[in-house]
């Protein structure tokens, strides 16, 4: 009994670990997407999460890494330990055969995802003009997203269906370009395109030119 009690007790520690972090992403995106990088101070995030500021940087380091977590959970839209590729989206992906659904089905999911981080995203592509600490972070995103996009690429070209010659890398190149914030944030943000609206013209854009 003792031995489950302790497995019990570190069960709980584990879980409320995770709800204060939880706690922290939550005030810190409210707070970066109000007042901005800059803006925001460590203590008023450790306020408005109701731990201590101390706390904080003793789990995420720095600023600028409180701005990585704050983006991994808006991308993915919640803080489970699933990796994105293992996910029910992405299974159904795989799943589906035909080549320009597989696309489809990706464009249904960037919508929500641009939606939920955009704001973000532009916080730390523009910080970094200011604060050098965003630079790695900006430079990190990028790079996250060129290794998602190849592995997205490789899938499509191994699944047959895409223009005869065309290569990994290229596939790459357009699904990384295509799916850029910048997209969501000239034709959505600045235009006034509805979120359908720009859905159709990426996923159409992304099959025009690999198929």
């Amino acid at each position: 009994m003792a031995e489950v009690k302790r497995q019990y007790d570190a069960s709980g520690r584990r879980e409320r670990a995770r709800q204060r972090r939880r706690d922290v992403v939550v005030a810190a995106r409210e707070l970066f997407e109000t007042h901005g990088f800059q803006g925001t101070t460590i203590t008023a995030v450790a306020r408005h999460a109701g731990v201590s500021a101390e706390s904080i940087y003793k789990g995420f380091g720095t600023k600028a890494a409180l701005a990585k977590a704050v983006f991994d959970f808006v991308i993915a839209g919640d803080d489970e330990p699933v990796p994105m590729a293992e996910r029910p989206e992405a299974r159904a992906i795989q799943a589906e055969p035909d080549v320009r659904r597989k696309i489809a089905l990706y464009v249904d999911g960037l919508k929500v995802r641009q939606e939920r981080s955009a704001r973000v995203q532009l916080m730390i592509r523009d910080g970094r003009h200011h604060d050098e600490t965003l630079r790695e972070t900006w430079e990190t995103l990028l790079t996250e997203r060129l290794t998602g996009m190849t592995m997205f690429a490789r899938h499509l070209v191994d699944s047959g269906g895409l223009r005869a010659g065309i290569t990994v890398e290229e596939v790459a190149d357009v699904l990384w370009t295509c799916i850029a914030v910048e997209q969501y944030e000239l034709l959505v943000l600045h235009r006034g395109w509805s979120l359908e609206r720009y859905t159709t013209w990426i996923g159409r854009t992304i099959g025009d030119s690999v198929c």
